[in-house]
């Protein structure tokens, strides 16, 4: 068990205080001077108005990636990224969503010319370097042009990399990027501007908007970073840029180039690569809405968006290179006339590593434990054996094929190794991507639109360049998963370090937590719990919007050994309308300069003193406590207190109370959950709006404080000091200072929601005794934790509230039934045990129906119980035994069932369970008392569980004979009805009723009253029995074995 003071919160009214001046506007003390700056003033009053002169703007954003392998003239194919280019449909799913009305028709127009587009053999035929290889009559099958509003490029290897000349040069030749840029901007529509370009010897990045959307774009930052040789050099490594997109958004480009190789160290490297990407990327501090700059320049994780694209290099891991290439390449052949000598050079290298695949099979022995994974996928191409990897909802029509290319891919997919790192957490944690439905991007030969390297390394295919995307929310997603984690773990050390590693090996099935299968999505209020899917919270705290539309490699761009890849994004953004800003700019100075003309409102709250003869509250406070003192405050007490907030000033004041800062666990809002607020405006009725309230100089309100703890959990963190009676409210006054006005109180420690384990430990004097000599009970006004620890002694063998309770409930029940035919008729005001059964338990039955009344009953109910006094001491003179009887009865339902592991606990009641199910099949089952000695066998394995159980059951079973008894002898007529009538039985809940009644009227009435009163008391009395994912149908036949189970011992 963790220790109480660990968990108890250490913030104070004045900490809290202090917390709402250093992080709300407006909140100083009397005693600091409010600022002097109108100029911040001017700007924080302008930026609080920013939805007024902001607008939702919609935008495509093209990310594109391509390794050009230092071939030369390669820039002269970049119409593959700005006119979508170079695409072969057949070895890709294309589709891209949200397109406009004119852009089907223009995609439908484009498609229709497709049969006029250049064919592969006379593409690759005419291959030359320093020449654009796109197919001639290309008509381009993405986005494009001025469709497009952001084009982002990462680029790769423009220079050769592994050159010594070109990786040890101690600047970058700017000279190739000029090149890129060129062919860049000549294809482009006129209009684009420039935005960024970076550069770090092979890696170049190039930014470029359209007119309106350069307009929005602020705070243009670049950097390099460099992992290659020595963990330095920029043979290797990334270039970045941010830009700020309408003064609300972050954008981040990473173009990247991590290390190669397939040797077993390389992967833990291109990790490395990232890491030291991730961290040394520093931009350029960034100059906020006030025009004040930032001290220190942000990273990648501050972005909103943030793209990472580039040749990451991670290959397909644990399957033969020459399985993979005659795999693929049994589907690029389909892009070929095999009659021509570019099929035939397909045709060839499909049977040369059809070779080397069978040399592979005749060089095994027969000894091999598994065989080759994609030996399977290959037998899926020639036994059409359909992959069972593939769900059948998302292959749509490629569930009929085995040997489709979506079959395919899916098949290569698990065994690459960016996916498996991102699984082990090990890099790109939290990012995303695309699905991948296009083949490898490397490696080619160049020149080939499908032919793999054909070289003597025969490298194998692998999607080596990626595109991956993270947003803001996907980011604080990960950060509180791994935060759950974390905390998981540390409970869990916790636990071992106090010796309770055993303990919690018995209540592993009840604490067993997986944060990526069981993460409780409703915890604390997070600020995309209102957000709808695809939306993210910026930094500035606007809504933007991202969704992918498309992901495609360009199969048909032959001038490297890589194909490039390029993705299109629906973007969605606020930007800043300078004419807005400018208009709100100008009536926001022209307030300003009216306040400081007119003065500052005024605003004095008085706290009105409670009376001091009322119960807990002493004039002789020893803090001499200036805010909302409740004095001592117990279970179910009703407290009272009010403010008075006057216009003090000589201007209008406009008021409102304020969410306050919380710490973890407390409750949020305007007040601490356990004090409820009213208003009265004068007209002597309360309102609970706390909305903006002005008043004219000399008005004033009322503010009316509730206090009464019914929660029972509230009241169980109270008692172990999780929760502190100790809290603020905070007014606000427009254009004036903020007050704080503390709350508090002294908890007086309940034993409603104790476990029998503790409450077996109270001595006599009930636990207000034990709590009063605890050392630093007087020294502190708020709850310190319970007086009971494990270390107190045993003083009873089942809790004294307990037989306290249960003694008073029978002796009243036998008064009540017996004294109602002298203090009433019973022919015409009937006992509310005849018209109900489970009386005096089920609410139907009682004869105080007020609310107020009721709670004020209980507080004195479990007073008495917790200061052991008489409980007749506590009921007021005028109030007659039934009531008492009631409100007992009442109390002892709500004892039970806030009690904390029950009377028959959850451990306990699995295996009565067990045993139950287990009778119910049996074809001899065993005798109402064979049960009962095999029930208490499992009992007494928790001995005060089980004392406190047959006190329990032993007083039902006496209010059952005292029910009938009186019916037998008032009104025995009743009794010849059987089964009871269903007006009697209307306190029974319709899936619990009896379906087989004793034929005997009188035993079919003891059983009504019987089967009601179980079905009142097994939920208070036993935990356990029904698991999340039970069907409704296990969990009503677990309901009826607990009734039964009571029914056992009370009839």
């Amino acid at each position: 068990m963790s220790s109480t003071k660990s968990s108890r919160p250490t913030s104070t009214s004045s900490s809290l205080m202090q917390e709402v001046v250093n992080a709300l506007p407006g909140g100083y003390p009397e005693s600091i001077q409010p600022p002097t700056s109108n100029q911040q003033s001017l700007s924080q009053a302008v930026y609080s108005r920013r939805s007024e002169y902001t607008k939702p703007k919609n935008i495509k954003i093209k990310v594109g990636t391509w390794n050009a392998a230092a071939y030369k003239g390669a820039e002269k194919d970049i119409a593959w990224f700005v006119d979508g280019k170079g695409i072969a449909e057949g070895l890709t799913d294309l589709t891209v969503e949200d397109e406009s009305e004119s852009q089907d028709d223009a995609a439908s127009q484009d498609r229709s010319s497709l049969d006029d587009r250049e064919g592969v053999e006379d593409q690759e035929a005419r291959y030359k370097k320093k020449k654009s290889t796109l197919p001639k009559n290309d008509p381009g099958l993405l986005p494009g042009g001025e469709d497009i509003g952001l084009y982002l490029l990462g680029l790769q290897e423009i220079v050769d990399v592994n050159s010594a000349a070109e990786a040890l040069r101690p600047y970058t030749d700017p000279s190739v990027g000029q090149k890129w840029k060129r062919e860049m901007e000549a294809h482009l529509p006129r209009g684009y501007k420039f935005v960024a370009e970076q550069q770090l010897i092979g890696m170049l990045l190039l930014i470029y908007a359209s007119p309106d959307v350069a307009a929005d774009i602020k705070s243009v930052s670049t950097t390099s970073v460099g992992t290659g040789l020595m963990g330095y050099m920029g043979n290797k490594g990334a270039v970045t840029a941010r830009i700020v997109l309408g003064e609300t958004t972050r954008l981040v480009f990473v173009n990247a180039h991590l290390a190669a190789g397939t040797d077993k160290g390389a992967v833990e490297r291109r990790n490395w690569d990232y890491g030291q990407v991730m961290s040394r990327t520093k931009f350029e501090p960034i100059s906020d809405s006030m025009g004040l700059s930032q001290n220190i320049g942000e990273g990648i994780d501050d972005a909103d968006f943030a793209f990472f694209v580039g040749d990451l290099n991670y290959r397909l891991e644990g399957i033969p290179g020459e399985d993979v290439r005659r795999l693929l390449m049994l589907h690029t052949r389909n892009e070929y006339d095999l009659s021509k000598k570019q099929g035939k050079k397909v045709d060839k290298e499909i049977a040369r590593n059809q070779a080397s695949i069978e040399r592979r099979r005749e060089n095994r022995t027969s000894t091999d434990s598994g065989v080759s994974q994609v030996s399977t996928v290959r037998s899926r191409e020639d036994d059409d054996v359909q992959d069972e990897d593939i769900d059948a909802e998302e292959a749509l029509d490629a569930v009929d094929d085995p040997a489709s290319l979506h079959t395919t891919l899916s098949s290569l997919l698990p065994h690459d190794e960016l996916h498996q790192q991102q699984k082990a957490r090990k890099a790109f944690q939290g990012w995303q991507e695309g699905p991948i439905t296009f083949l490898p991007t490397y490696k080619y030969d160049a020149g080939s639109v499908g032919v793999f390297d054909s070289s003597e390394k025969r490298r194998a295919p692998s999607w080596c360049d990626r595109i991956l995307w993270r947003t803001r929310r996907d980011m604080l997603s990960y950060e509180s998963t791994i935060a759950e984690e974390e905390e998981s773990k540390r409970k869990d050390e916790e636990m071992k370090n106090n010796g309770m590693d055993e303990a919690a090996k018995d209540e592993e099935m009840l604490y067993d937590y997986d944060p990526d299968e069981d993460a409780d999505e409703s915890g604390s209020y997070d600020e995309y719990d209102d957000a709808p899917p695809g939306t993210v919270i910026t930094k500035e705290g606007f809504a933007d919007e991202i969704s992918l539309e498309a992901y495609v490699a360009h199969q048909r761009v032959l001038s490297s050994d890589h194909k490039p890849l390029d993705a299109i994004f629906s973007f969605k953004y606020d930007a800043v309308v300078p004419e807005l800003k400018s208009k709100i700019h100008q009536e926001v100075a022209r307030e300003l300069d009216r306040a400081e003309n007119e003065g500052r409102p005024n605003v004095t709250v008085v706290v009105d003193r409670p009376h001091s003869n009322e119960e807990g509250i002493s004039d002789d406070d020893p803090l001499k406590f200036e805010g909302v003192w409740f004095g001592e405050v117990r279970y179910a007490m009703h407290k009272h207190r009010s403010l008075t907030v006057a216009n003090t000033g000589q201007v209008p004041a406009t008021v409102y109370f304020i969410d306050r800062p919380v710490g973890p666990g407390q409750h949020p809002g305007t007040s601490p959950s356990w004090v409820s607020m009213k208003i009265d405006d004068g007209t002597g009725k309360l309102s609970s709006d706390l909305s903006k309230r002005t008043l004219e100089p000399g008005q004033a309100f009322n503010v009316e404080l509730e206090l009464r703890i019914l929660d029972v959990s509230l009241a169980r963190q109270f008692n172990e000091g999780i929760k502190s009676m100790e809290d603020i409210l905070v007014l606000r006054v427009e254009n004036g200072r903020d007050h704080f006005i503390p709350l508090r109180g002294t908890w007086l420690e309940s034993s409603l929601g104790h476990s029998i384990s503790k409450l077996i430990r109270i001595p006599e004097g009930g636990i207000r005794k034990l709590q009063r000599q605890r050392p630093d009970s007087s020294k502190s006004t708020a709850s310190a934790g319970s007086a009971i620890d494990d270390e107190t002694p045993v003083k009873w063998s089942a809790p004294r509230e307990l037989f306290r309770l249960t003694e008073v409930i029978e002796e009243l029940t036998i008064r009540v039934t017996a004294e109602w035919g002298m203090l009433h008729d019973p022919s015409t005001q009937p006992p509310p045990w005849e018209r109900f059964a489970g009386w005096p338990f089920v609410p139907q039955s009682w004869t105080c129906k007020d609310d107020k009344e009721r709670h004020d009953r209980l507080a004195d109910i479990a007073e008495a119980l917790d200061t052991d006094v008489s409980f007749a001491s506590v009921f007021p003179s005028d109030i007659s035994h039934i009531e008492k009887l009631e409100s007992l009865a009442e109390f002892f339902i709500m004892f039970l069932s806030a009690m904390d592991q029950g009377i028959v606990t959850k451990e306990i009641w699995t295996q009565l369970d067990a045993g139950l199910i287990k009778q119910e099949k049996s074809k001899l089952p065993q005798s109402a008392e064979e049960q009962r000695t095999w029930a208490q066998e499992i009992l007494s394995s928790a001995p005060s569980h089980s004392i406190s159980f047959i006190l329990i059951t032993s007083m039902l079973d006496r209010i059952i004979s005292e029910t009938i008894t009186a019916i037998t002898h008032n009104h025995p007529a009743l009794l010849t009805k059987c089964p009871p009538p269903a007006t009697f039985l209307v306190t029974i809940p319709q899936n619990l009723r009896k379906k087989n009644w004793a034929k005997d009227g009188k035993e079919a009435w003891r059983q009504g009253v019987g089967r009601a009163l179980a079905s009142t008391f097994y939920g208070a009395m036993i935990r356990g029995g029904e698991e999340e994912g039970q069907k409704d149908k296990e969990k009503a036949a677990g309901r009826e074995r607990k009734v039964r189970f009571l029914e056992l011992f009370s009839l």
